[in-house]
């Protein structure tokens, strides 16, 4: 059974100024003579691989760089990402909890052991669709690096029997995909969210080909609020990085 979660009025709300934000971009860029910006559409479709774990992505979207200059190319749209795995553990994902505070300097803390509880999930099944941002510089003619990432959409996913686990202690629960996904800064997300690292090959032609690293937050959240110290929480938390491997394909 397909779970999904009922959208929250925040969440409605910031969904709403990310798309009028994309919007406004993908048009005012759009508004610009051929003599100033290139643009082309674009498609990737990628494969992660980890240790009992794997994903499949496609995003497609619009990019532009300056056309008498195209060293830095940026870009926006739409990704899906597909992640299974085996036998994965699930850490306590709130900031307030796993560093003890939610500002933007949580990236640079460390997690306090004594807050941090766990659900093992035999098969995770995840499916996300998200808005992305990227942008690539061009090293040489065929060489580029580039950078991805999600900034908000929505997850899906069967129901799956989680074990949770705090120290000695063990219990029966139940877990499904969290609904919505935000990029918000390190344990301050919410959600499900991709984001790559690579170098990109263009031999020739509308065709190039991509390898890097992969790095995959998925999320699940419990049926009820199994974690009580420090504090309630049902929102548990994967790590994913991976080998990344892709092909891309151009579009005038």
């Amino acid at each position: 059974m397909l779970i999904i979660q009922p959208l929250t009025p925040a969440f409605k709300l910031f969904a709403r100024h990310v798309c009028r934000v994309l919007w406004f971009f993908v048009i005012t860029a759009g508004l610009h003579t051929p003599n100033v910006f290139a643009q082309h559409n674009v498609v990737h479709a990628s494969f992660g691989l980890a240790s009992n774990q794997f994903s499949f992505s496609v995003l497609g979207g619009r990019e532009w760089s300056l056309a008498k200059r195209e060293k830095w190319i940026w870009g926006a749209g739409v990704r899906y990402t597909g992640y299974r795995g085996t036998e994965q553990y699930y850490a306590t994902a709130p900031a307030r909890l796993t560093t003890g505070s939610t500002g933007p300097l949580v990236l640079f803390k460390p997690n306090i052991p004594g807050n941090m509880d766990s659900i093992q999930i035999n098969s995770p099944s995840v499916h996300a669709v998200n808005l992305f941002l990227q942008i690539r510089y061009r090293l040489a003619q065929q060489w580029q690096v580039g950078f991805n990432i999600d900034i908000a959409g929505a997850s899906f996913g069967s129901r799956k029997p989680a074990t949770y686990i705090n120290g000695t202690v063990m219990g029966v629960t139940q877990a499904t995909p969290s609904s919505f996904n935000i990029l918000l800064v390190s344990d301050n997300d919410r959600g499900s969210l991709n984001s790559e690292f690579f170098v990109l090959y263009q031999p020739a032609g509308q065709l190039a080909i991509k390898a890097g690293a992969q790095f995959l937050f998925t999320e699940y959240t419990t049926s009820d609020k199994v974690q009580q110290v420090p504090a309630e929480n049902d929102r548990f938390r994967n790590k994913s990085l991976m080998v990344s491997l892709g092909v891309v394909k151009y579009f005038k």
